[in-house]
């Protein structure tokens, strides 16, 4: 994992050290705490910064032998990171392996292999970095030439931490809020009822039928759009669609807040509605629509009556997309209503699906309009990554490619943008190798810097929001 790690060719060297490499990140999904950013965090040792809430490690552990009580339990911090050291040989060939690497290498200066053996130095010498004033959350942040960070949010958050990071003026990364209202949308769920109370507080609304909902979604939009926010994030798990007037889902809304259950049939005809009302506000605003379809939650129960969501227990989806995602986009086209859109799946047998179906809703004079977002959770590793960025290419225009994203709970995951940026120069190299493309640097170069900040920058148009 030296200077030219994933580079096997002189021309992907070029375009990765002269022209990826130096630029800036825009890091439009992750999840991130802004309370975390807003009080300047220190951890404590890097066990907390690494181990504390990531669950892609924490499945690598399991698989490992590892018990729960040194992932998730009562063991000390030294006692977890011992045994995600034990599990760092195991986890060759997974991007577990190469992230943890770039991480000690860029953020630590550690260039040791992290085993078993190596633990206890690694341990102390990563803790006494940690320790100093330069690598508190805020100076990984910047170390990481970080422009622009945008959490995760619900609808009922206050959004304190960014109004307050906002009014600062020696903190110069705008960390804007994401609109993620998915618990709008799960009326079959036995928290919703008590969403609706908490939305209602925040708005000061008496949330009594599906039109007072939808006023209090759009006076949300309109707090975050204030705040900065300019993108939208919805986990579709399975792709529903089902026409229906208002009136039907006013009669759905109501059986739901009553506490009862309502048929696959009405909840696709609710979510349907809501998320055309929702696409259309986005629209207006000149926001970006994020969909990530296709994960199947929570499958282990024991464990999550034990641990609760997102410990690591999910997996890909394999309901069938295509047709609803077209007749949602559809219906929103009609009406030239359809926002920005990046389209996701966790599954990688939708890639030709949703690189196909984007080209169908292009246009507008919007560069890149609608979006392939880069390969995701479970795809996020080298092969997820080049087949999305191979399909892309071979089905739209990957020059338009907004690029990556950490997707991330931690603050040390801005190595994966390197690690992206390597196999985008890679891939490109290659094509020059082959005679497929131009040797033309400077041409390159530029498409390059798009993929990795100029492409992002121009589509969210955050600057808008100063």
């Amino acid at each position: 994992m030296g200077e030219n790690f994933l580079l096997s060719n002189k021309v992907a060297e070029t375009l990765f050290h002269n022209y990826a490499k130096k630029m800036p990140i825009i890091d439009y999904h992750c999840h991130l705490s802004p309370k975390e950013i807003y009080e300047n965090k220190q951890f404590k040792n890097i066990t907390e910064a690494w181990l504390y809430g990531d669950h892609y490690k924490w499945r690598a552990m399991r698989a490992n032998g590892i018990e729960e009580k040194y992932i998730t339990g009562d063991a000390s911090d030294y006692e977890k990171f011992i045994a995600w050291a034990k599990t760092v040989p195991m986890t060759i060939g997974n991007p577990l392996y190469n992230w943890t690497h770039l991480e000690l290498q860029r953020y630590f200066g550690i260039s040791e292999i992290l085993n078993e053996q190596t633990a206890p130095k690694i341990w102390e010498k990563v803790n006494t970095v940690l320790s100093q004033k330069d690598n508190t959350v805020r100076e990984l942040i910047k170390k990481s030439k970080v422009e622009v960070i945008c959490t995760t949010d619900d609808p009922v958050d206050s959004l304190e931490f960014h109004q307050k990071l906002a009014e600062e003026n020696d903190f110069h990364v705008r960390v804007l809020p994401s609109f993620r209202p998915d618990k709008a949308l799960e009326l079959n769920k036995d928290t919703f009822r008590d969403w609706i109370e908490k939305l209602s507080v925040i708005t000061k609304t008496k949330i009594e039928n599906y039109l007072d909902l939808l006023h209090a979604l759009e006076s949300r939009i309109e707090f975050f759009h204030a705040l900065g926010g300019r993108v939208s994030d919805h986990a579709i798990d399975t792709m529903l669609f089902a026409e229906a007037t208002q009136i039907e889902v006013n009669n759905i809304f109501k059986k739901a807040l009553l506490g009862e259950k309502v048929s696959i049939e009405d909840e696709a005809k609710y979510k349907t509605f809501t998320l055309v009302f929702l696409g259309k506000k986005y629209a207006e605003l000149g926001w970006a629509m994020q969909l990530h379809i296709n994960a199947l939650r929570n499958n282990n129960t024991r464990m999550l009556e034990f641990l609760g969501p997102d410990t690591g227990f999910d997996c890909m989806n394999d309901e069938q997309i295509a047709k609803p995602l077209c007749q949602l986009l559809d219906v929103l086209d009609k009406e030239n209503k359809l926002p920005k859109t990046i389209l996701y799946s966790l599954n990688p047998k939708d890639n030709e699906s949703l690189a196909s179906i984007i080209g169908s809703y292009q246009g507008g004079g919007v560069r890149g309009k609608m979006q392939f977002g880069t390969a995701w959770w479970f795809n996020d590793q080298k092969e997820g990554m080049l087949n999305q960025m191979k399909t892309l290419a071979s089905i739209g225009l990957f020059s338009q490619f907004i690029g990556m994203l950490t997707d991330s709970r931690s603050f040390l995951s801005y190595t994966r943008h390197e690690y992206f940026r390597r196999l985008v120069c890679q891939l490109i190299g290659e094509w020059v190798e082959n005679g497929e493309v131009p040797n033309d640097i400077d041409m390159l170069g530029e498409i390059i810097q798009g993929i990795s900040y100029y492409n992002a920058r121009d589509y969210f148009l955050f600057d808008s929001a100063l």
